[in-house]
């Protein structure tokens, strides 16, 4: 159940809501966790847009994305680390409208420690989470 946070300049996109969809249904996708409530419901993404003045480089430059992404602790292999951050960066140019985002796009990947994970007050481990799944999978038949 990612959390993902998307920092860009002001104008960067124009439709910020199909961005979030977009990259809370890719994460949700290369998690893959079943296609229940409790994940589509949970996995979120946050679109900050910042003024081009509060965002800049040693060199100056301010046209870069930051995305950042929070999973529980130990979903994310290599192989799933890899296809994330590859696909979320196209996402990211494509929503742009600027192939070239994509050589400047920094995705970050952070795993949340066991029982960091909080929903509805309560701050899950992972077996807690995968109860909660298993209960909703067996009362859907």
């Amino acid at each position: 159940m990612p959390m993902i946070d998307v920092y860009a300049a002001e104008g960067t996109f124009p439709d910020s809501h199909a961005l979030a969809r977009d990259l809370a249904a890719a994460v949700m996708r290369w998690e893959q966790v079943p296609d229940l409530s409790l994940f589509s419901d949970n996995t979120a993404a946050f679109i900050h847009d910042m003024p081009a003045e509060a965002i800049s480089t040693v060199a100056g430059a301010s046209n870069y994305i930051r995305v950042q992404v929070l999973t529980p602790i130990g979903v994310l292999d290599r192989d799933k680390q890899l296809g994330v951050v590859k696909e979320l960066t196209e996402i990211v140019a494509s929503a742009a409208g600027d192939p070239s985002y994509a050589e400047r796009t920094w995705v970050l990947l952070t795993e949340s420690p066991e029982g960091g994970w909080g929903i509805a007050g309560h701050a899950n481990t992972n077996a807690d989470i995968a109860a909660t799944a298993r209960r909703a999978l067996a009362e859907r038949g």
